[in-house]
């Protein structure tokens, strides 16, 4: 499984916020502002899924992934919620997808949570600050180009009061069992 870098993920941030604030600018006076924000804000959750996708290396499961998407995308915008629920609908997906494609465990999930609450907080003080969209999704896209920092897999360690295993204790267990059987014969000959 690949991951992307986070100099590309700064990128993706800066394409997604010049992009998003230039179709907010084209299409409020269309279909007014609410309208065009909610547009703008699924338009950069699904390009960023299509990146996530594209990154995960992961072929199983990504038409259900579209259409669940689309889905909820669907369905969010006919209940017509609160823009800040709106949003947390968008960064839930994006949380499900990244932890689904890109982690093996728990708690490296919990931390990319972690990642996307720290980024709406972003958001919402940047918006609170400036009032500007532009400034809101450059900080959000540049809080999740982090999460290629967070681990794919955080095992805990093993005890003996455990009775399991971790992979790493057997492999270096059969190692050392291999290296003594190779001491052995060696020392007969």
């Amino acid at each position: 499984m690949r991951a992307p870098g986070f100099l590309q993920g700064v990128g993706i941030a800066l394409l997604a916020s010049l992009l998003g604030e230039v179709f907010f600018i084209a299409l409020a006076p269309l279909v007014g502002s609410v309208t065009a924000l909610h547009l703008v804000i699924a338009s950069a959750s699904f390009g960023y899924l299509l990146y996530l996708l594209r990154w995960s290396g992961v072929r199983l499961g990504r038409m259900t992934t579209l259409l669940g998407w689309l889905s909820i995308t669907v369905a969010t915008a006919w209940m017509g919620p609160p823009l800040l629920l709106y949003v947390l609908v968008h960064v839930a997906m994006i949380w499900l997808v990244r932890s689904l494609y890109f982690y093996s465990s728990l708690l490296p999930a919990l931390a990319d949570l972690g990642l996307n609450l720290v980024a709406v907080a972003a958001v919402v003080w940047a918006t609170a600050q400036s009032g500007s969209l532009l400034l809101a999704l450059w900080c959000f896209f540049l809080l999740q180009a982090l999460f290629v920092f967070i681990p794919r897999n955080w095992n805990r360690p093993s005890s003996a009061a455990d009775g399991v295993m971790a992979e790493d204790d057997r492999f270096a267990q059969a190692r050392r069992t291999a290296q003594a059987a190779l001491r052995k014969l060696s020392a007969v000959n």
